[in-house]
């Protein structure tokens, strides 16, 4: 390692332990015990009094300190919502505040890491900041019991103010000194949820909507640092393509430019404003080495796959689910179905950016940054220093749908490697364009599903084979398992219909290939979902049954895990006044379990020139606790928008081993005028809550697909729908 810069404070043994052993062996403090996470947390940090999730102003105000990133989905608002519940604090004065990235403090007690994702924000949460909340009002409690000399029984806290029979009564601003010296309880009573007065109402909105309504809301893009530069890197057209050889001569006679550096990712050009970074950038001359590039086209790719499933080039299949003695199962008709779905790009709002300062050892991140504990590690390993001495101010993110997290924290680690040539301490952002984000980014895999079910007597599945081909988004990863790649086969693997099915054969086959890929809002279901549900409605047609009555024998078939899904189609479908569309539209029926949470959606479809026209769409949802309807319904809409957007348009393909979708002119998202309305229900529940940020995203495409069918019989075997 090299010797700390000047000014940099070398870590103690104690900082090594906790940073070393904590992020990179896994053995994490999470904050989750009172005792840590209302005292002074990790390290050396001070938290105050109420630990590190909670700060109390002077004047009584809440701030809550959110360990999950803000990037559109609203989970400040129901992170803020379940503090304030158990502190019977003032909602009106409740504000929140990003965490900084510390591991041993705020990491995901699911993922145990610092992160947000997996729709895990509130469900890993709900208990940890219950007893922070309910910690904090025991405080006030007992001081207020302490000042009036009465039993802390008797005392009472209601929006922020504390009360006695007597009369008496104290804010929390008030009392605020005495609390601070109360030592927080290890176990304080959490309420029953049917004392909530906060969650579960629509008095739980959304924190932020002022700030991004008039701009004040910081974005990566507004940041501006004394002397910061800009950078632009030029990377491989191809998959797998490195630098060969480069001239910057005419780079740098750009006005603007300062400087231009190979990196291992490609070239970046270093200006004084992006204009001048781009401009400098596109007068580079690059030659590529891509001996090792796929060079092969999406059709030539899917093709491969086909071979795959018909046994050519001795493919190699691991188990995803066995169940019955395939040699008994009783001979029938077989119905064959298969899927193809392409590559999809996240095509957030904001593209990729990051903002690095590094001197010496010491490195300093300001971004929207997803998994701060990846993003510390990745960038320690560039400044060759320990995780925890990189520092991250994380801002709003526009947008990330599994992007801006990834085990490589490409961007990121681009940013650092340009900040550590420029050295000194300057401030370097790196901008991604909208076509770099397209052209370099990390896709849905492409997929190809093929499927077998022999089917009984009773027109039900009495044996189901299936057969899916793909890329590893987990292979080679920290997270990698033995066995099938879970996110390759979720919503397949346990599905409730295959519980229903006496013999199941379920087999995976990932490939290679340089084209790089990553989850995608709600991951594997965004094709298992497709596969189960609209083979089922085929199953259903087969059998001459209604898609609705079919599936309900299905779930009872599958025993107490039926339950759920049978009390969502029961609620949309009721909603929707099933076999009562509107006129002119066909209705398509579709639910799917993901994150948690079960999603049934009924669809109102009809075709406009050829392409299905959705209308209106019905959505009943089970995610336990709603803290946020009111989020809830957005998550919904948006990720039906979101789902239904990639199921009618959404594909990247590759000429020549290059990608043809470069902006959103040529890789078509909904419009406005194309959005359906959409109306959310949520079953009542006092389980713990479960995620929302993505099971409203797979469900849509199959039940669009379940109206075609329904409407003319076409079956749909490969998305987009519209092909143009």
């Amino acid at each position: 390692m090299n010797a700390p810069a000047k000014g940099f404070n070398a870590p103690t043994r104690r900082d090594l332990l906790v940073v070393g052993t904590a992020v990179v062996g896994g053995a994490l403090l999470v904050g989750c015990s009172l005792p840590d996470a209302l005292s002074t947390g990790g390290g050396k940090h001070d938290f105050g009094a109420f630990g590190p999730f909670v700060k109390i102003g002077a004047d009584g105000a809440v701030t809550v300190i959110s360990k999950h990133i803000e990037f559109g989905q609203g989970v400040h608002a129901g992170l803020a919502a379940i503090v304030a519940e158990e502190m019977d604090a003032d909602w009106s004065k409740v504000r929140v505040e990003q965490a900084p990235a510390i591991t041993n403090v705020y990491a995901n007690t699911l993922m145990k890491v610092q992160g947000t994702g997996g729709s895990s924000a509130i469900a890993n949460s709900w208990d940890q900041l219950r007893k922070v909340g309910a910690a904090s009002r025991a405080m006030f409690v007992e001081a207020a019991a302490n000042r009036w000399k009465v039993p802390p029984g008797e005392v009472t806290v209601k929006d922020g103010v504390v009360a006695h029979a007597s009369g008496k009564s104290a804010t929390f601003a008030d009392l605020l000194g005495e609390a601070s010296k109360v030592a927080p309880p290890a176990n304080p009573v959490l309420k029953d949820p049917k004392t909530f007065t906060l969650i579960g109402t629509d008095r739980v909105r959304r924190k932020d909507s002022q700030a991004k309504s008039d701009g004040t809301a910081i974005y990566t893009q507004d940041v501006h640092k004394p002397n910061m530069l800009t950078a632009m890197v030029a990377h491989s057209p191809l998959f797998g393509g490195k630098v060969k050889s480069f001239d910057a001569a005419a780079a740098k006679k750009v006005a603007g430019v300062v400087d231009v550096y190979q990196i291992p990712t490609g070239v970046a050009v270093v200006a004084n404003s992006t204009y001048a970074a781009r401009m400098g950038r596109e007068a580079l001359k690059v030659e590529w080495d891509d001996g090792k590039s796929e060079k092969r086209s999406t059709a030539a790719i899917m093709a491969s796959y086909r071979d795959a499933v018909a046994g050519k080039g001795e493919p190699k299949w691991e188990s995803f689910e066995a169940k019955g003695d395939a040699a008994a199962a009783p001979a029938g008709e077989v119905l064959a179905a298969t899927y193809e779905f392409p590559y999809l790009a996240h095509a957030t709002m904001e593209p990729m950016n990051c903002v690095a300062e590094v001197d010496g050892n010491k490195c300093h991140l300001t971004f929207g940054s997803q998994i701060p504990t990846m993003d510390q590690m990745n960038a320690a390993k560039v400044v060759l220093t320990l995780p925890g001495a990189v520092t991250i101010d994380t801002l709003f993110a526009g947008g990330s749908f599994g992007r801006r997290g990834n085990f490589q924290s490409d961007y990121v680690v681009e940013c650092v490697e340009i900040a550590k040539k420029v050295g000194h301490g300057r401030a370097v952002k790196l901008v991604w364009t909208r076509e770099d984000d397209f052209m370099g980014g990390k896709f849905r895999p492409m997929v190809l599903h093929d499927v077998k079910v022999v089917v009984g007597k009773d027109g039900y599945p009495a044996k189901w084979t299936h057969r899916i081909v793909t890329q590893s988004i987990m292979k080679g990863s920290p997270m990698a398992t033995k066995g099938a790649d879970p996110t390759a086969v979720e919503g397949a693997q346990g599905s409730v219909y295959l519980k229903a099915t006496p013999v199941v054969d379920g087999q995976l086959c990932t490939v290679e290939s340089p084209v790089t890929v990553l989850w995608w809002r709600s991951v594997g279901a965004t094709h298992t979902a497709f596969v189960m549900e609209h083979t089922i409605d085929q199953l259903a047609k087969k059998a001459g049954k209604d898609a609705v009555e079919y599936r309900r024998e299905m779930y009872r078939r599958a025993g107490p895990e039926g339950a759920r899904h049978l009390a969502v189609l029961n609620l949309a479908v009721e909603k929707a006044g099933w076999g009562k569309p509107a006129a002119g539209f066909t209705q398509g029926v579709a639910v799917h379990e993901s994150f948690g949470s079960v999603v049934a959606q009924v669809a109102e479809v009809r075709l406009e020139n050829g392409e299905p026209r959705v209308g209106r769409v019905v959505t009943a949802v089970d995610c336990g606790t709603a803290i946020s309807p009111d989020q809830i319904a957005a998550q919904v809409e948006g990720g039906t928008c979101y789902g239904l957007s990639a199921a009618l348009f959404g594909k990247v393909e590759l000429k020549d081993g290059a990608i043809q979708q470069t902006n959103f002119d040529t890789y078509r998202v909904l419009r406005h005028n194309e959005a359906p309305q959409v109306e959310t229900y949520i079953r009542p529940s006092v389980k713990a809550p479960s995620g929302m940020g993505e099971p409203g995203t797979p469900v849509i495409g199959p039940a669009v697909a379940n109206a075609l069918l329904a409407m003319d019989g076409t079956v749909t075997s490969s998305l987009p729908f519209v092909k143009g």
